[in-house]
């Protein structure tokens, strides 16, 4: 279940792809894990790093649209074995990961622009060994690109000038090139929206400084009467806004297989440690407390990397006619990562002062996993946009053919062409209760299905009124509860195409009943709750079923994982 750097092949990917995973793998751990840690803790920018991905043209190989790839057959954008990429560089360190992010989010608006010679610029210094950047944060407005304050003016030769500042910006020191978002200053509204690239060497483009105090330089930099033309728009109105959202989806995807990874190399070090120190005369892992924290860790890690994995194939098969990628990738970006936090808190619970070490991935671990779900969104912003998919997804099923797993070596082509970013409320799912139903005879499948089933109940008998839907607190919380039958179904339906054991898929559950009972109760507390909804959250608060048995097996697994890795010294 755990990736495990030692015995990583990458069995489902083409030849080159395993090969340049396995290349990755290799050099971090001929680095070792002192090199590691020592970078990190003396802030070292890590050109070496970028030199073996552009040596190896790692990059350039998982970046580049085969429309762009000049007939190299090894270049694609496919997001299986991207979300493998993810999840190594985050095992070794969210700097690593984050270079490759926003290089990601960089691209996004160039590959999904007509302007062809920008495209040919972005293959050619990406087959160079180029990063890329994503100029779209301000400083006084965060993500809201309707108050950006990046002006284009334009001049006498049918060009423009852009002036204005932008913050939160990785790669903006060294970046190839620099997707940018602005505003025109002769256009009122959406229509005078712009995206367009620059360059960070060029002499008008100021770099001001790192905002954070780490390996990533996380850049604030200033355009001053930045001379652009032509060859340098990527999109313009709305189409604009559109390639910002739109970039958005396909990046906010990575944060999942990071926090995955970051978890994964955080529960190796958790386990080896407790599983042979002993207190009081016992080993720390036979206190009960202690293993049902390792345990409730490894269903979380497990049950994020099953929604994870399902997510991709959907991302994968998604066309103009089947946009349900649009409520699995915001699940993935702020439900993953959320989980991701829970497992190396739980971990930390047991190891306490030891996830502090200086010596230890944990403490990277333990200050980097929060990071993730406050990037791209903060879990506020897209648990709203889960929100607005409800009523379709448990009201108005439809039949859409089955989607199979989607490890081929295809050019995921549909990314760079989603499309206007509206009618969200117009799409439609398949029967989320047909996966409850196929696993109806594992017990907390079942409890939880019952659980999963009562949300209907409450919006057909109890809805929120309409001060209630404007409360955002209020809604929210419903937000996590509708967000956990999402996040259960996709769960099931991995689970039935890899064969997982029930013993594992019924401590999941188990899991998530506990976690749809907190929700409950929560939703009982709120302020605004009526009656009718605080007697409907009490109706949901389910304990789990219960198997000594079961939990012991499992245990048994992740007693198994102490000394299964270590990282080279």
């Amino acid at each position: 279940m755990l990736f495990d750097p030692h015995n990583f092949d990458g069995a489902h990917l083409d030849p080159e792809s395993r090969r340049l995973l396995r290349a990755t793998v290799d050099w971090f751990e001929n680095r070792g894990k002192r090199r590691l840690i020592a970078d990190d803790q003396a802030r070292v920018w890590y050109t070496e790093f970028l030199d073996f991905a552009g040596r190896e043209k790692l990059f350039a190989t998982f970046c580049t649209p085969r429309a762009e790839a000049g007939g190299a057959p090894d270049k694609r954008w496919d997001a299986a074995r991207n979300a493998a990429l993810s999840e190594i560089l985050g095992f070794y360190g969210l700097q690593y990961w984050y270079t490759w992010q926003v290089t990601v989010l960089g691209l996004g608006p160039i590959w999904m622009s007509g302007n062809a010679l920008a495209r040919k610029r972005a293959a050619d210094l990406l087959d160079d060994g180029a990063v890329f950047a994503f100029g779209l944060s301000e400083k006084e407005h965060g993500a809201d690109v309707y108050s950006t304050d990046m002006i284009l003016t334009p001049t006498d030769d049918g060009g423009f000038t852009a002036s204005g500042g932008k913050y939160y910006i990785g790669n903006g020191n060294v970046a190839g090139m620099v997707s940018v978002f602005g505003r025109r200053a002769d256009i009122e509204g959406p229509d005078g929206y712009v995206f367009f690239a620059v360059e960070s060497r060029h002499p008008n483009f100021k770099l001001v400084k790192n905002i954070v105090d780490s390996q990533m330089f996380v850049s604030e930099f200033r355009l001053e009467d930045y001379p652009l033309t032509a060859d340098d728009i990527l999109h313009t109105g709305q189409d604009a806004f559109s390639a910002a959202l739109n970039t958005v989806n396909v990046g906010k995807f990575n944060l999942c297989t990071a926090s995955i990874g970051i978890s994964e190399h955080a529960f190796y070090e958790a386990i080896t440690h407790a599983h042979n120190r002993v207190l009081y005369g016992k080993r720390v892992t036979d206190f009960p407390h202690v293993r049902q924290n390792f345990v409730d860790a490894y269903a979380r890690l497990a049950a994020m990397k099953l929604f994870s994995d399902r997510a991709v194939d959907y991302f994968r098969t998604a066309s103009p006619d089947d946009r349900r990628y649009l409520l699995f990738n915001p699940i993935t970006k702020m439900k993953v990562t959320s989980e991701g936090e829970q497992v190396v808190d739980l971990l930390w619970d047991v190891i306490a002062a030891k996830g502090f070490e200086k010596d230890t991935y944990f403490a990277m671990a333990g200050r980097d996993i929060g990071a993730l779900p406050k990037l791209e969104g903060t879990v506020h912003v897209n648990l709203a946009l889960v929100l607005k998919f409800m009523p379709a997804y448990l009201f108005h099923p439809v039949a859409y053919p089955e989607v199979p797993t989607r490890h081929d070596a295809e050019d995921d082509d549909f990314f760079w062409r989603q499309g206007p970013a509206r009618g969200l409320g117009d799409i439609r799912f398949h029967d989320w209760e047909a996966a409850y139903r196929e696993f109806a005879h594992v017990p907390n499948v079942a409890r939880f299905h019952e659980q999963a089933a009562a949300i209907r109940t409450l919006l057909t008998t109890a809805a929120p009124d309409a001060e209630q839907q404007k409360d955002l607190d209020f809604l929210l919380n419903l937000g996590h509860l509708f967000t956990l039958v999402v996040y259960g179904q996709l769960i099931l339906e991995q689970a039935r195409l890899t064969g997982l054991d029930a013993d594992l898929l019924d401590q999941v559950f188990d899991v998530l009943i506990r976690d749809f009972s907190g929700y409950a109760v929560a939703l009982h507390g709120k302020a605004s709750s009526t009656e009718a909804q605080q007697a409907w959250a009490l109706g949901q608060v389910r304990k789990p079923v219960v198997d000594r048995d079961r939990f012991e097996r499992v245990w048994g697994r992740v007693a198994a994982l102490s000394g299964a890795y270590e990282m080279n010294p």
